[in-house]
């Protein structure tokens, strides 16, 4: 009777009219960036990040979390018209919903991707509302040395699962954690790495961070590789279903809402793996005589699950985020960034300290699904006109927002030079194929960790096998072992 108590709180304060403006704007504004091609909602959060000061915490968030599931459903328009995913996690989309609109079916692949987005969307707020205030009474219980080794599992399973190389990914999480080290120890107050520099005294800015990795090297990487590609679009017919395409639509929605949901709650690197997992799923499982549209004119069930799993293990990023402090993708360790910015420390005390703004941000959730069926279905020909703003002046304007962004924190033409630096650093890293997302949850959780470190070892009097002798603490180091460990035995088993 209390979780619906608290949903109906949550439903009355999202429902106010400023926080409704908020959401419909969020959700407007990231279905408009996940149309357009390699911007994502990592890199629009990032940027608006400094709004944090000004706006008022539960709208910001409601306005933050519309723009991160917004992004998701536009990132489909471009994979299936384009071929060009406007999100990652819409790669898979574009396997099958550029073939169908090859072959003049784009409405309904559309359609299935807009609905299915829907349906995952809704389901897995049903399942965060149930299972996020369990998993917070779970974790008031954990102490510090279970809180580390659950952030050593966050760091190992983002770093190991992002990108093409394990090394790769743990050199950026060591530049992550050496950045968090910058400024006054949070336990002694020793001041430590400034190299003198007055301005590293309290540490450095993850919103700064944020926005030189992702908004000024994403801006700066085009410039310099991409600035001149063309592509060519698929004409769009009437956004629809038939009757035969619903029936073979929803099986696929609910297994692939099924097989997002648990990849969005642990530390696994986003919803690259679920919508693969959905597509081979969904080939397997297809009739024969739809097994041989898979690759030539389009299956809509290689659209249909993909787009499901990606919208349902966006949803679930929500439950490790709020009950754990702990993030799951790039997004979510940027709202955590949000959180902070206002004070507010997530993690299983939140669903009391900050009860009104976690069941309005849950709330919020069910009313921009709605939202965002509503605008993507009837206005898919609008945002489809995005695509024929040029280049140069949309990153033209990344530029200013992400430099009126920074300058407005602190007035330190400092920032500038160091978000610039940082930009430049992100092209580098993004062509040599090193992930950003390790660096910044290195940056926002590496503090927290060594503070939770240092507070187990004090339990254990300085000795380090407390965190052997909790049963929790073993079973996530075991866990972590497994996780560096086990693609190497597999490889090398391969290789035999």
């Amino acid at each position: 009777m209390e979780l619906w108590n608290n949903l109906l709180g949550g439903f009355m304060t999202a429902g106010t009219p400023i926080n409704l403006l908020w959401a419909f704007v969020g959700c407007a504004l990231g279905t408009a960036i996940g149309v357009l091609p390699g911007l994502g909602p990592a890199v629009t959060v990032a940027m608006l990040l400094p709004i944090t000061g000004q706006v008022e915490p539960t709208a910001s968030m409601i306005f933050f979390a519309g723009i991160y599931y917004g992004a998701m459903y536009g990132g489909s328009t471009t994979s299936i018209l384009l071929n060009t995913p406007g999100e990652t996690g819409t790669m898979v989309t574009a396997l099958e919903g550029f073939k169908m609109a090859k072959s003049g079916q784009a409405g309904a692949a559309l359609a299935t991707s807009a609905i299915g987005s829907f349906v995952a969307g809704t389901i897995a707020t049903i399942l965060v509302t149930l299972f996020a205030p369990v998993l917070a009474e779970f974790a008031v219980k954990l102490g510090p040395p279970e809180y580390f080794c659950l952030m050593l599992l966050a760091f190992t399973t983002v770093s190991a699962v992002l990108g093409e190389s394990t090394l790769r990914g743990l050199t950026a999480l060591f530049i992550g954690l050496a950045l968090g080290l910058v400024g006054m120890d949070q336990i002694s107050g020793q001041v430590r790495y400034t190299g003198g520099v007055l301005e590293f005294m309290d540490g450095i800015e993850v919103v700064l961070v944020a926005v030189g990795l992702f908004a000024v090297s994403e801006a700066l990487y085009n410039a310099l590789y991409e600035g001149r590609s063309e592509a060519s679009m698929n004409k769009l017919n009437r956004v629809h279903m038939t009757g035969a395409q619903w029936k073979r639509s929803w099986p696929a929605w609910l297994r692939g809402t099924a097989l997002g949901f648990p990849f969005g709650c642990i530390p696994a690197g986003g919803s690259e793996i679920p919508t693969f997992l959905s597509y081979a799923t969904e080939r397997k499982l297809a009739a024969p005589e739809h097994q041989k549209e898979f690759g030539t004119t389009g299956a809509i069930e290689g659209v249909a699950g993909p787009e499901a799993a990606n919208n349902s293990a966006v949803t679930a990023t929500l439950v490790p985020l709020l009950t754990l402090g702990i993030p799951t993708s790039v997004t979510a360790a940027i709202l955590l960034s949000a959180l902070q910015n206002y004070g507010i420390q997530a993690g299983p005390q939140l669903f009391e300290t900050s009860s009104a703004l976690v069941w309005a941000l849950i709330a919020s959730l069910y009313i921009g699904n709605v939202m965002l069926l509503v605008l993507n279905l009837p206005l898919v020909g609008l945002w489809v006109k995005l695509l024929k703003i040029p280049k140069a002046h949309l990153y033209a304007g990344i530029m200013i927002f992400a430099t009126v962004g920074v300058y407005g924190m602190r007035q330190s033409a400092f920032d500038l030079y160091l978000m610039l630096g940082l930009g430049l650093v992100g092209v580098v890293m993004r062509r040599y194929d090193f992930p950003t997302a390790p660096v910044i949850v290195g940056l926002i959780l590496g503090p927290v960790a060594e503070a939770q470190m240092r507070n187990a070892l004090s339990i254990g009097q300085g000795n380090w096998s407390v965190f052997l002798e909790r049963p929790m603490s073993l079973t996530l180091l075991t866990v972590v072992f497994l996780v560096l460990v086990t693609p190497r035995v597999l490889a090398w088993h391969r290789r035999r």
